[in-house]
């Protein structure tokens, strides 16, 4: 998300009275997939043998995206964004880590925006009630 995306949300919030909450996905980067034939390979981590009874150096082959790795918030970004549409949330053009959904309730309409910035997501909402 574009740091003028967050202050645009600052502003929406304070414009409609809108609540805004922070999460942080703890281990979020962990939660993506390799693409398809995607084949990485690391350094086994501290602790572990490091050379094979054959005398080589050991490596490892990556199964989940890792922090550090190159590529691991894209992959997160892909495992999230689908999840996101697939609630009806619309993604905004501008920016496409900005997402909105509108839902009309027994005449009453509750606005949810989400912005995601790497692994935070900037929450605003209209109604804190029990049934939000």
């Amino acid at each position: 998300m574009r740091a003028t995306s967050l202050r645009t949300l600052a502003s929406l919030a304070a414009q409609r009275g809108l609540s805004m909450r922070r999460w942080d996905f703890v281990a979020a980067y962990l939660q993506g997939e390799l693409e398809q034939g995607e084949v990485v390979y690391c350094h086994p981590p501290p602790g572990y043998e490091t050379i094979g009874p054959d005398g080589k150096t050991c490596i490892c082959r990556v199964v989940k995206p890792k922090y550090g790795m190159a590529q691991a918030g894209r992959r997160w970004q892909r495992s999230l964004f689908p999840w996101l549409t697939s609630w009806d949330f619309k993604q905004s053009h501008p920016d496409p880590c900005v997402f909105s959904c509108e839902r009309t309730t027994d005449g009453v309409t509750e606005s949810l925006i989400i912005g995601c910035y790497v692994d935070d997501l900037f929450v605003l909402y209209s109604d804190d009630g029990p049934t939000s």
